[in-house]
């Protein structure tokens, strides 16, 4: 693995350090106005980043080699979102706007679950960035070093208000402000993990490389389903949080391709 590539699978851990740093910062808890923007951001990212950075190199590979350009699009896809279903099934979380956990039922604190929710959706944006980067390091692609870090930058930025979103709540759960940053960063630290898993797994099959772009594609749109609309479409002020989706996926849609 090369520095640009290990650089590359970083920077969205950085941003979500970055954003859980805000907890020393900010003296209450964040304004939901800001939190529902800051989720309808993370939304339009994810969205953008699922379709311009991984569905149409999906497609773009898969027609270039003469097969049916749609199946590893849409199997990986619903693969991706079965994964994640699964994964949500299975894993005890709790989301800062609930009071009921999810997943299988354990005997566990209240922060772990809170944290154990944004790490779940953490993994899909890891796979994302890992797969991207594969595919430049397979040098037999479409794919380009630029594009690939337009999608980790676009990541990392989206994880800045994220990581302040989980690191406040931890802090008002009863933690010190230092154990609600560390808390908040390692959430983040599955998207390297993952990352690295990624790229090893397509170095060994490369062939499956339009299946994994679409899979995470369908694990990143899991989330934004799932999870981070829900949350920002919740109460009132859900308009803001609309807002926040219109330029998070133009931002991330200008990164991709203006750098790809």
């Amino acid at each position: 693995m090369n520095q640009n590539t290990l650089l590359g699978i970083l920077i969205p851990f950085a941003g979500t350090t970055l954003g859980s740093a805000m907890v020393f910062f900010m003296k209450k808890e964040m304004n939901l106005r800001i939190q529902k923007l800051l989720l309808g951001f993370a939304a339009g990212v994810m969205m953008a980043a699922s379709v311009w950075s991984l569905l149409i190199p999906s497609i773009d590979m898969a027609a270039g080699k003469g097969a049916a350009a749609w199946i590893p699009a849409a199997s990986g896809f619903l693969l991706g979102m079965g994964f994640l279903l699964l994964l949500d099934t299975l894993t005890p979380h709790l989301h800062f706007t609930e009071e009921k956990p999810e997943g299988m039922p354990a005997h566990l604190k209240k922060t772990t679950m809170l944290v154990l929710a944004v790490t779940l959706h953490n993994i899909p944006e890891g796979m994302a960035v890992g797969v991207t980067f594969a595919g430049v390091l397979s040098e037999n692609t479409m794919m380009t070093l630029a594009g690939a870090f337009a999608l980790s930058i676009g990541i990392a930025v989206q994880n800045f208000p994220e990581g302040a979103i989980i690191s406040m709540p931890l802090k008002s759960q009863g933690l010190s402000k230092a154990r609600a940053f560390a808390y908040g960063s390692l959430t983040g630290i599955v998207e390297p993990a993952a990352a690295l898993l990624t790229i090893l797994l397509t170095g060994l099959v490369l062939p499956l490389l339009p299946y994994l772009l679409s899979f995470a594609a369908g694990a990143m749109i899991y989330v934004v389903v799932e999870e981070l609309i829900p949350e920002a479409q919740t109460g009132e002020h859900s308009n803001i949080s609309t807002i926040g989706v219109a330029v998070g996926f133009t931002l991330m849609m200008i990164l991709d391709v203006a750098l790809g």
